[in-house]
């Protein structure tokens, strides 16, 4: 369970960081799953930078009856979302980000709300939890946000290479108003960030990879409209705080 004390930083920051949310078997198993199972190849797609540098992502909208979908239903991190949000919430989508050493490329300024408005959600009350699958660091190209980014409101997004971004000139703007924070963190940490908070990434040109699976909620009464929109807008049934284990030593043992 969050402190109150975190809670007024991520009200006051937009992100919070809290780390050994999940142990290192746990995270072991997830690694297995991104390196081995099947469902991050059917989904990986490639969005190249504005450098032409690699910036892999696997995207999906079910709660999948696998290790991910243990994590995305953790009581960990939906309580989390809960006690940010004030109130109940369903899941929107989850995605593994892949930054390979060496060649893994950068993620332009965005918002997450910048996209998802266009999916017919009508309020920001949305959030994002990044959990570190390896250690983050400024040489792996970390996420970066942008400290109280989120009460600025959302910005209009426009294409940056083959990524939707924040025009520049907007950027340099806030930049020059709101300071930059890099999340660095350990592996098994979980940074929850709101879904209006400016963040990027710089390319990874470190010789170890950063991976990290992110899990996405939204309101349950922000539902869009029309039938659009990612997921189903229904209550998240919490799965068992075993479920990771248990889903990773049979994916072992098969």
């Amino acid at each position: 369970m969050l402190s109150a004390e975190q809670v007024q930083r991520f009200d006051h920051d937009g992100f919070v960081l809290v780390e050994n949310v999940f142990s290192p078997e746990e995270i072991a198993f997830l690694i297995e799953e991104v390196e081995q199972g099947q469902r991050v190849k059917k989904h990986a797609g490639n969005m190249p930078d504005a450098a032409g540098r690699s910036s892999k992502i696997a995207l999906w909208m079910d709660k999948s009856d696998d290790v991910f979908g243990s994590v995305s239903a953790s009581p960990r991190i939906v309580n989390g979302a809960r006690i940010l949000l004030r109130e109940e919430v369903y899941h929107w989508h989850s995605k593994v980000m892949l930054k390979e050493p060496k060649v893994g490329g950068a993620w332009e300024w965005h918002q997450d709300y910048g996209y998802w408005y266009n999916d017919g959600v009508l309020y920001p009350r949305m959030l994002s939890c990044m959990i570190a699958l390896d250690p983050a660091t400024r040489a792996n190209g970390c996420l970066k946000v942008v400290t109280g980014s989120h009460l600025l409101g959302r910005f209009n997004h426009g294409r940056v290479g083959n990524q939707a971004g924040i025009d520049a000139e907007r950027v340099q703007a806030v930049l020059e108003r709101l300071p930059v924070h890099y999340c660095e963190a350990p592996a098994g940490s979980a940074l929850f960030f709101h879904a209006n908070m400016f963040h990027s990434s710089e390319a990874n040109t470190s010789d170890r990879p950063r991976r990290a699976y992110i899990c996405c909620y939204n309101a349950l009464a922000n539902a869009p409209y029309g039938g659009k929109g990612h997921g189903k807008p229904e209550p998240i049934v919490p799965a068992a705080d075993d479920a990771i284990l248990k889903f990773g030593r049979a994916a072992v043992a098969r």
